[in-house]
């Protein structure tokens, strides 16, 4: 088992990562992966009952990886922490199947009283870099989070969310399907090729009205009938 998930982190990042070369290169050169393995090891000794050392591993793992990873937390199946540096998801955090997380991503918790206090991440997730997701919310299948994002509600399947606080912002509907393609694939969670947060389009077009509306009375100002 623990090999075969092994051979899954390698072969998730080898597809998804087009600056991996080898398996090999994956093995001995990528953190994110480091992190996970060391995980599972915290993690089958919490399981046990050995909870310092569970607790020493992921220190561990922290030091070597700059990736922090309560022993606590549930990771699924081909996670991807891409470069990795500053990411920490608390005890109670859960993160589905082939979730993509960049750097200095925070899975935090807003409360200090014990139980379910960290975020639910569902399947075929992507946060991007400098997020933070916060409390015990549930980010839906396929959703996607952009960079530097502050999540404090929960994220419905298949919706795009930007900003500080995050708000939704409209993605193709090709993409909100159960399982997408990997043509469907948002770097950093963010779509780039838009105006990204709503508060800002809102503006803008409240600004675009505006100026209409003073080019109208300058114009009316200037007509004879003004006069």
């Amino acid at each position: 088992m623990m090999f075969q998930r092994l051979h899954e982190d390698i072969a998730c990042i080898l597809e998804r990562d087009p600056a991996a070369r080898s398996a090999w290169e994956v093995l001995t050169c990528y953190p994110g992966l480091h992190a996970l393995v060391l995980h599972r090891r915290a993690a089958w000794c919490r399981a046990h009952g050995l909870h310092w050392l569970a607790r020493f591993i992921s220190q561990l793992a922290r030091f070597f990886t700059g990736i922090e990873i309560h022993p606590g937390a549930t990771m699924g199946r081909r996670v991807f922490i891409d470069h990795g540096m500053g990411v920490v998801i608390g005890e109670t955090a859960e993160i589905g199947d082939d979730v993509y997380l960049y750097h200095q991503v925070t899975l935090g918790g807003t409360s200090s009283e014990r139980g379910k206090r960290h975020p639910t991440v569902g399947n075929g997730v992507i946060i991007g870099a400098g997020a933070k997701v916060l409390g015990n919310i549930l980010i839906g299948d396929n959703a996607r989070v952009g960079a530097n994002a502050v999540v404090v509600q929960p994220v419905a399947a298949g919706v795009t969310v930007v900003g500080i606080p995050a708000r939704p912002v409209e993605r193709d509907p090709v993409q909100r399907r159960t399982a997408p393609p990997p043509a469907s694939f948002v770097a950093y969670g963010t779509p780039c090729e838009e105006t990204l947060d709503p508060l800002v389009r809102n503006v803008e077009a409240l600004r675009a009205e505006m100026l209409a509306l003073e080019a109208r009375v300058s114009a009316l100002q200037r007509s004879p009938a003004a006069e």
